[in-house]
């Protein structure tokens, strides 16, 4: 990830001034590795769980609070993650210059749309032959980079109202057809329409994150990086982050609770209090909804206005995922794929149908009938976790130690 650093205690320089001694910043790593590890539950979930081969853990209907919520929880991986992305570049920028920040952002962006298409689907899939490409998340970053590249020229406040439009203003989009193979449809898919049915000749695309919202998010989170600039201080800082969180947790209630704009599936009563609740928080992630967006990062806000402490036993631990998220990524798919094809095999399926994937793994009607409980998911997820904590700590170690010589480090 792009490296931070902000303004800690003074040294003495030669001229005899006090100047500003750099550190990373260690709260947006923490929420980083946070919200990491909680994707690998959601991973765990899609190649583990019984019930995801049959069901949508959204689906009122069939689920059970503790599947909802083990699904729900997810949901703020992408949008925070974005977000930090954003906050990392403004920092990069006032590290290395304008030029510079482009530079990077452009080369990784394409890095990014690269690994998506040739490393992420192969490890998804298993398959060297795999006649699809799965356009995911690590997609959406490195087309938001590309576009953040371009717009890191412009003047923030000018960033601010794309920002702004792009997350308020895409729902009202809704509406605009998008069937058919066309170049039309591959472009409104692109930008705000989740789509799974497209094909350049036998090749099936699926795009499950347009970019039009993430695109509006990293640039926020670049406007956002301000906050970490040198004529903030740490209780500035504080009291920014924490009144932009409440605003947004607030204007989330109000926009959801009016239940007319900022998400195309509208909450209802349902069968108790409980699910009625759940309904309210189910905003709509493909693409993500103004009420999907404001729901994750308010919280987000929130973490980041009190997160700046020192580190802890559990906190220390945490925040290695987050020094190293490419690297994370690109391992835990690799765990988790690996363990079910041996779970496939132990438990009696064939573990041919968890190696040789054409799409998504919950979609192969082959797997059905493979799977475990609820239980068994989490601690399949714990023990990816403890598994890959090593390496990542390894990385780590290594990153830091080899920065400033090996730039291709940058990114991973």
């Amino acid at each position: 990830m792009i490296s931070q650093s902000t303004r800690t205690a003074p040294s003495i320089t030669a001229s005899g001034l006090a100047a500003p001694k750099s550190r990373r910043i260690e709260s947006i790593d923490l929420l980083r590795g946070i919200i990491m590890i909680i994707m690998a539950l959601d991973h765990v979930r899609d190649y583990f769980h019984a019930f995801s081969y049959y069901h949508d853990p959204t689906d009122f209907s069939v689920t059970t609070a503790p599947i909802f919520l083990t699904r729900w929880i997810t949901h703020f991986c992408a949008p925070i993650f974005m977000l930090l992305a954003g906050v990392s570049a403004s920092l990069y920028g006032g590290k290395n210059g304008q030029k510079s920040l482009s530079i990077f952002l452009a080369t990784r962006g394409l890095w990014l749309v690269f690994v998506e298409l040739f490393i992420v689907t192969l490890l998804w899939t298993f398959n060297p032959y795999y006649p699809a490409f799965i356009l995911q998340v690590i997609w959406a970053f490195g087309i938001s980079m590309l576009v953040l590249s371009l717009l890191v020229y412009l003047p923030r406040t000018a960033l601010l109202i794309i920002g702004v439009l792009c997350i308020f203003g895409h729902n009202a989009l809704d509406g605009i057809p998008h069937t058919g193979n066309s170049a039309g449809a591959f472009l409104w898919s692109f930008l705000n329409f989740q789509n799974l049915g497209l094909h350049i000749g036998a090749t099936r695309v699926l795009i499950g994150y347009p970019v039009l919202s993430y695109i509006g998010i990293i640039t926020m989170g670049y406007c956002l990086g301000a906050v970490y600039g040198p004529e903030f201080t740490p209780e500035a800082r504080h009291k920014v982050l924490r009144n932009l969180g409440l605003g947004v947790i607030g204007l989330f209630i109000v926009v959801r609770g009016i239940n007319l704009y900022g998400d195309p599936s509208h909450w209802s009563s349902q069968k108790n209090l409980l699910f009625t609740i759940f309904s309210f928080v189910n905003t709509t992630k493909y693409p993500p909804s103004l009420c999907y967006t404001l729901m994750t990062l308010g919280p987000a806000l929130l973490f980041l206005a009190y997160a700046e402490k020192p580190l802890n036993k559990v906190s220390a631990k945490i925040i290695v995922f987050g020094r190293v998220p490419m690297f994370f990524y690109l391992l835990h798919i690799l765990v988790i794929h690996g363990l079910a094809v041996l779970a496939s095999y132990l438990s009696g399926h064939t573990a041919a149908n968890m190696v040789d994937l054409t799409t998504w793994v919950s979609a192969n009607e082959k797997l059905k009938g493979y799977g475990f409980s609820l239980p068994v998911v989490y601690l399949v997820w714990i023990a990816v976790i403890a598994l890959t904590f090593p390496l990542c700590l390894w990385f780590s170690k290594y990153k830091q130690a080899n920065q400033g010589t090996k730039k291709w480090l940058s990114y991973m």
